[in-house]
């Protein structure tokens, strides 16, 4: 049977199979590529560690008040925090066991705005035990 190019008259063939020669570049390749190791470029800082006592002083194990105020405050049981360390406080309280309940309780003149935000702060962090309170307040609408 005669290959596309070259004549079937019986004499050998003068050409390089490049089959062999090619599997082993390829298998050299491979090896080089194992062994290069893996650039890291890292910058290492040392950073303060934080106190874990510090942050469990302001998560109540049993239940927690998040009250938003007409000034645009966020009060976390009392105390006022913004969006960055509620969700921290959120994440906290996810963490302990049993998860303590969280109460949410917006002012009559609160911003929507931020009850909207506060509420979508409380739905990412993942938060299963939640509850609006202080609505009986709101029981005689228009008075």
């Amino acid at each position: 049977m005669a290959m596309s190019g070259g004549s079937d008259d019986g004499a050998p063939m003068i050409d390089m199979n490049m089959t062999p020669l090619i599997d082993v570049l390829l298998v050299l390749l491979i090896m080089f590529i194992i062994t290069i190791p893996v650039a890291t470029h890292a910058v290492n800082i040392d950073l303060p560690q934080p106190n874990p006592n510090d942050a469990q002083q302001d998560i109540d194990p049993v239940k927690n008040k998040v009250v938003l105020t007409q000034d645009g405050e966020i009060l976390w049981n009392g105390e006022t925090i913004n969006q960055g360390q509620l969700a921290r406080n959120l994440q906290l309280t996810t963490e302990i066991d049993p998860e303590p309940e969280l109460q949410f309780e917006p002012e009559p003149l609160a911003s929507y705005d931020l009850s909207a935000k506060t509420l979508n702060i409380i739905k990412a962090s993942g938060v299963t035990k939640f509850g609006f309170v202080g609505n009986e307040q709101y029981r005689t609408f228009g008075k």
